[in-house]
C-alpha cells in the first residue's frame, strides 16, 4: 500500500466522486497471472463477476485465456469485449437465458445433477450445432477455508455445488455424467497457497474417482496470487503436478487478482459537523460505492501525502466517515489525519477496483461514481464514463 502509483495523482484532474483504474498495474498483475499459466500449463481466466471494465478489456485479453462468466450477461460482454475462451456457471438457469447461453459459452457448469438431466433437451440441440461445446459439474468438498461466512461455499447448507452424497445418489438413480467433461470447485477467499493445497487433497480424495472420465478440472477463484506474500511458485508446482498425475488440464478463474491494487475511489468532502465526535460527510456512500465495507466487513485504505489515514486517535485528527445516503449505517469508519479536514478536501480509497465497480447501486438517488483510466508511466489520463440523472431513471422504468 505505502508503494501506491497513486500517491503521486492528482485527484482534482477527475470528477468527484470517480474510480481512477491504473492501466500499469493492471498490466503488472496480468503478466503475473500469464507467467503462471506458462510455467504452469494452467489455463486463466478473468472472473467478470469481480471486474467487468470493459474499456480495459483488450489489455486483459491480451494476456488471460478468456472469461468466466455468472449469467447471460457477463457471457455476452466476455463474448462480445474481451475474446478467448467463455465459460459460465450459474447457481440456477432460467431457460430462455440458457438457451443463449449455449450459444456463446465454451464450457457451461451446471449446480445441480438436476439442471444437467432436465436441460438435456437444450444440450443435445446446442452439440448438434457446436460439437465442441464442453459441459462441467460444480462439486462441493464441503470443506471450507473461508473466514466469513457469508464468502463460504461450503458452509453448511451451502447451495453451491453437487456434494459427494448427492453425487453418488443421483448416478445410484440413473443419471449419467455422460457429457461431462470437467468438474469445477471454487472454495477460497482472498487467499494464498496452503488453503487450496488443503482444499485439493479433499476433491481428489472425495471425487478423484471420476477424474479418468475428464477433460478438465477448475480450481475456481479466490486465489490471491497477484498479492505480494503470495506463493507463486508453490501454486506453479501444485499445478504442474495436479496435471501429471491426472492429466486434466486446469483452468483458474481469479477476480480480484486481476484487479487487485490497480485502482481508488476519488470522493469529496462535503460537510464537517460534531455528534460525541467530529463527522464528515463525503460525496460518496459505504452502501452505493463501496458496499464490501458494510458486507464483509473491511475497513478501506485512505491515501494521504503522509502515508494512509490512521485509526482514530492515531493520528491528530479524527473523524467519522459517512455517506451521503440516509440510512443511518452509511458509515466508512473512524479515520484520523495528521492535519483538519476541510470541506472540499479530496480523499482517496485504495484499492477499490474488484468487488467495488461492479457492485454500486443508485439507491437515494445517488449518481454513480465516474470512471477513469491512469497511466502511472506516462501520466495519462483519460475519462471513459461519466453517470448521470438518465442513468438512474432509467434502472427502473
Amino acid at each position: 500500500m505505502k508503494d501506491s502509483p497513486f500517491r503521486k495523482f492528482d485527484s482534482r484532474r477527475v470528477p468527484s466522486p470517480c474510480f481512477v483504474v491504473d492501466e500499469v498495474s493492471l498490466e503488472r498483475n496480468l503478466k503475473l497471472l500469464d507467467r503462471v499459466h506458462v510455467e504452469s500449463g494452467a489455463k486463466i481466466l478473468s472472473a467478470l463477476k469481480a471486474f467487468s471494465m470493459w474499456s480495459l478489456a483488450p489489455l486483459v485479453g491480451r494476456f488471460l485465456t478468456g472469461t468466466c462468466a455468472s449469467g447471460l450477461h457477463e457471457a455476452r460482454l466476455g463474448r462480445e469485449e474481451y475474446g478467448g475462451e467463455v465459460h459460465v456457471f450459474s447457481a440456477a438457469y432460467k431457460e430462455n437465458e440458457l438457451r443463449d447461453i449455449l450459444k456463446l459459452a465454451d464450457h457451461v457448469v451446471f449446480n445441480s445433477l438436476h439442471q444437467w438431466q432436465r436441460f438435456q433437451p437444450l444440450i443435445l440441440d446446442a452439440l448438434a450445432t457446436r460439437p465442441s461445446l464442453q459441459f462441467g459439474l460444480r462439486v462441493n468438498p464441503q470443506h471450507s477455508e473461508g473466514k466469513f461466512a457469508m464468502y463460504n461455499p461450503c458452509a453448511p447448507g451451502s447451495r453451491l455445488g453437487v456434494t459427494l452424497e448427492q453425487l453418488e445418489k443421483g448416478l445410484a438413480n440413473g443419471i449419467s455424467l455422460e457429457g461431462i467433461s470437467g468438474f469445477h470447485f471454487h472454495t477460497l477467499c482472498q487467499q494464498d497457497l496452503a488453503p487450496l493445497i488443503r482444499t485439493l487433497e479433499v476433491v481428489e480424495q472425495k471425487f478423484g474417482r471420476w477424474f479418468s472420465q475428464l477433460e478438465w478440472i477448475n480450481f475456481g477463484g479466490g486465489h490471491h496470487i497477484t498479492r505480494p506474500d503470495y506463493d507463486v511458485f508453490g501454486l506453479v508446482g501444485l499445478i504442474k503436478d495436479f496435471r501429471h498425475r491426472h492429466n486434466l488440464d486446469v483452468y483458474l478463474e481469479p477476480g480480484e487478482a486481476v484487479a487487485i491494487n490497480t485502482g481508488v475511489l476519488v470522493t469529496e468532502v462535503l460537510d464537517l459537523s460534531f455528534n460525541d465526535l467530529p463527522q464528515a460527510i463525503i460525496d460518496s456512500s459505504a452502501t452505493c460505492h463501496m458496499p464490501d465495507s458494510l458486507e464483509m466487513p473491511y475497513r478501506p485504505d485512505i491515501l494521504t501525502v503522509d502515508g494512509i489515514a490512521g485509526a482514530a486517535d492515531e493520528k491528530a485528527y479524527t473523524y467519522r466517515l459517512g455517506g451521503m445516503t440516509c440510512l443511518s449505517g452509511d458509515v466508512l469508519g473512524d479515520y484520523s489525519f495528521s492535519k483538519p479536514l476541510q470541506v472540499g478536501d479530496r480523499l482517496i480509497f485504495d484499492d477499490m477496483s474488484h468487488y467495488t465497480m461492479v457492485k454500486t447501486t443508485t439507491f437515494n438517488g445517488i449518481n454513480l461514481p465516474s470512471i477513469a483510466i491512469w497511466n502511472a508511466d506516462t501520466d495519462e489520463l483519460r475519462l471513459v464514463r461519466d453517470f448521470g440523472y438518465q442513468d438512474f431513471k432509467h434502472r427502473l422504468s
